[in-house]
């Protein structure tokens, strides 16, 4: 009709690379997605240390139950590949494929966690809050330290493990998160990081 201007069309380069991109998508979204049932079973040999659902009873080991997805995988990938080193870990993690471990981290990741019974100090928990304010923990952690996407959560994590992984951290002796714990933590006193933990296992 005569007045009205025809509809502008993307150039059919730009229109076949957003196709392109979203089949793409698409494509990685398929191998991606994980098969829970699958997990549960491949997860009974974890149990022995990381407890029944990823809920450990020792503090030398981390809680799992609840942790992000995406977290669970590339740690798993880490420790196989060399990224991360753990006497236990690694031999564990070396023979696994790249579906084992999607399909732990999507098992893990959907199992509730137990809240923590360590046995806090209310004057440690307090000046562990303080501390997290002072770093900006929830920056990255979010807030109740939930965790996101390669951001693990620390909520009710063990003690024991959360005062060693600031350590490793401090220390250089963990170096796979590209250098943002080294950064937070090299400045933490021991007092800082027994505060931390404190504060980070009491909540829930």
């Amino acid at each position: 009709m005569a007045g009205l201007t025809p509809p502008r069309r993307s150039p059919p380069s730009r229109r076949l690379l957003a196709l392109g991109l979203l089949l793409s998508a698409c494509g990685m979204a398929g191998l991606a997605r994980a098969d829970a049932a699958a997990g549960q079973a491949k997860a009974q040999v974890c149990v022995a240390c990381h407890g029944p659902q990823g809920n450990s009873t020792n503090p030398a080991y981390p809680e799992l139950a609840g942790q992000t997805t995406r977290y669970l995988y590339l740690q798993l990938r880490d420790f196989k590949e060399g990224r991360r080193s753990d006497p236990a870990m690694s031999p564990m993690a070396a023979p696994l494929s790249r579906e084992d471990m999607l399909d732990l981290a999507d098992y893990f990741s959907a199992q509730k966690p137990m809240p923590s019974t360590y046995k806090v100090e209310a004057a440690r928990v307090e000046a562990g809050r303080k501390k997290s304010e002072e770093v900006l923990c929830t920056m990255c952690h979010l807030g109740g330290f939930s965790g996101q996407n390669e951001i693990p959560r620390v909520a009710g994590q063990q003690y024991a493990y959360i005062v060693k992984q600031l350590e490793d951290f401090r220390a250089k002796r963990r170096t796979n998160d590209a250098g943002n714990m080294t950064s937070v933590s090299r400045n933490l006193s021991d007092d800082d990081i027994r505060n931390l933990a404190s504060y980070i296992t009491n909540l829930n």
